[in-house]
């Protein structure tokens, strides 16, 4: 059986060792654009700012390390041009030699990743302005940092490559902007979450535009003038595209396969295409969200890998199944971790599911021992159901651990409540007795057994100032006194039972604390002793963040820039 593989990076390089070693006559040859094969994506920024400071760290495998162990013939630099299905045949052209040939197939595998977005505007094809996707996009921005000894650099797009290669660039010692169009960095997570990763950013010093779109380029002096619409542009040395990506399906296009979401290929749950020959993986397919079961893209390696090895199997006549994905992802920004799976709040909201979520900041371990750090985390859910739709988690020690137990609660179809089962590990350098996870379970199983009733941070506004409610915080008088929401008045949780005299009953009071236990307390005080009791989701340590950066860009010029 002869297989040809179109892409060699992390679904192409997956498949054809997954293959070799279900079939050793098989005749498998990569053919890869670049001039690189296994390279680890994820670790261009990395590079760039020093941290790992071997280039060939950035490269799994090599064509001569694939010979050598497989008996893989990878040829890099190698561009296939065109798919002839009828004849089960492709068009190559060496980059190299300038030469054109053709190569004949059994099994066909795309894997052609995807590209990065480079839009049609004015001045885009400034050498200044680069984009991070290859290992020679890395070392084109590297060699011109050091080269040049650039001042400032304007990154365009919050999201994972633009946020790390922003990370690096300012511990390199440059300036960093961030411009996003969104009125948020990271995307993926719902606005609350991301207001701790702005915090970070910007206590960092990288600056941030958000809510603003780019219009174009023009020389300044030895830099450019990035313009932004209806505001001030601004200059930098150079600029790092990183505004998303596109699949890279142009081949199976012209090859007549079926395409989907933003021209994706289409492929059923054992990577084959329209045509029975024809398999595909990678950023470039169509997948479906193992939460919604909608049709999405999920540009992600840990998906692709894993779509590389059914494909294989398939390949070799076997039956392997890729039940879809929940987008799970991970993300260092200086001293925070953020981390996401399945559905957003938004995402839940654009799929139609009534959801709900609980949202608290428990340690990332037991906290009288020391070292132990607040993470904030957000569990959504389906009402009724309680069906796990997704969680996100900002924090530090401890949030990588988290987010991969809920991916797996997820995936086996736990409901909510059913969180405060898991029989997790406890130590004190590790976790509390009663986990974060469970935690969550715990708060999950009240609200659904109405035991609590609760309120969100963007409800809070809303309610009313003046005799027909109760807005009761329940810290201490100390820290009531370092800051608080107007209109609450304090009565510190453990004064409560005897105070319960100074509310009204007829009354609905709304509760806050600083992480939303102690007004739980007091909530189960004031239902028990006739009162309607509503605890605010998250406390006031949350409520502080969102709304200090909502003032922070309401500050600002319309965009988002900072004055």
């Amino acid at each position: 059986m002869k297989v040809v593989i179109v892409g060699g990076v992390a679904g192409g390089a997956t498949a054809a060792a997954r293959l070799r070693r279900l079939d050793e006559s098989a005749d498998i040859t990569i053919y890869e654009r670049s001039g690189f094969v296994s390279y680890a994506n994820c670790g261009l920024p990395y590079y760039i700012g020093g941290v790992i400071t071997d280039r060939e760290e950035l490269t799994l495998q090599t064509p001569e390390s694939f010979m050598e162990r497989f008996r893989i013939k990878v040829r890099t630099a190698h561009e296939v041009l065109s798919i002839d299905p009828s004849s089960k045949c492709v068009r190559v052209r060496d980059l190299r030699a300038g030469r054109v040939f053709t190569e004949s197939y059994d099994k066909l595998l795309l894997s052609p990743g995807a590209t990065a977005v480079r839009p049609a505007l004015p001045g885009i094809d400034n050498e200044k302005i680069f984009t991070l996707r290859t290992v020679e996009d890395t070392f084109q921005i590297y060699d011109f940092v050091e080269r040049t000894q650039p001042g400032k650099a304007v990154i365009i797009g919050g999201g994972f490559i633009g946020i790390e290669t922003a990370e690096n660039l300012k511990k390199r010692g440059l300036e960093v902007t961030i411009i996003q169009r969104p009125k948020q960095l990271m995307n993926t997570l719902d606005y609350d979450m991301a207001s701790f990763i702005h915090s970070e950013v910007r206590k960092q010093g990288i600056a941030l535009r958000l809510g603003c779109s780019v219009a174009g380029f023009a020389e300044e002096g030895d830099g450019l003038a990035v313009q932004i619409e209806g505001e001030r542009s601004e200059h930098a040395d150079f600029v790092v595209l990183a505004i998303g990506v596109q699949p890279d399906s142009h081949l199976a296009k012209e090859a007549g396969l079926e395409l989907g979401l933003r021209e994706s290929i289409v492929v059923n749950d054992r990577m084959e295409t329209s045509d029975p020959d024809i398999y595909a993986v990678g950023d470039a397919v169509q997948v479906k969200h193992l939460v919604s079961g909608e049709s999405t893209l999920i540009a992600l390696a840990g998906p692709a890998n894993k779509q590389g090895r059914i494909a294989a199997d398939n390949i070799a006549g076997g039956d392997s199944h890729f039940s879809g994905s929940m987008g799970s992802s991970i993300i260092k920004i200086f001293d925070l971790t953020a981390a996401g799976t399945g559905l957003s709040e938004k995402a839940s909201q654009r799929a139609g599911i009534d959801f709900d979520s609980v949202v608290l900041s428990p340690a990332s371990h037991a906290s009288y021992y020391p070292g132990a750090r607040a993470m904030t985390m957000k569990v959504v859910y389906e009402r009724g159901t309680l069906r796990l739709l997704g969680a996100q988690i900002v924090g530090s020690d401890g949030v990588d651990k988290r987010i991969d137990v809920l991916a797996t609660a997820i995936m086996a179809g736990l409901r909510a409540d059913e969180l405060k089962e898991l029989d997790l590990c406890y130590a004190p350098p590790y976790s509390s007795a009663k986990d974060p996870v469970n935690m969550a379970g715990f708060m999950i199983e009240n609200i659904a057994t109405g035991k609590l009733k609760q309120y969100h941070w963007n409800a809070v506004e809303k309610l009313p100032r003046d005799e027909s409610v109760t807005l009761l915080d329940t810290r201490t008088v100390r820290e009531y006194s370092r800051g608080h929401v107007d209109g609450y008045i304090n009565i510190p949780v453990d004064e409560l039972r005897d105070r319960l005299s100074e509310l009204d009953p007829s009354k609905p009071v709304y509760v806050m604390c600083q992480s939303g236990l102690r007004s739980y307390i007091a909530c189960r005080i004031l239902i028990q002793n006739g009162f309607d009791a509503y605890n605010f989701s998250g406390g006031y340590r949350f409520y502080s963040s969102v709304v200090k950066e909502i003032a922070a860009s309401s500050e600002t010029y319309p965009c988002g820039i900072e004055k």
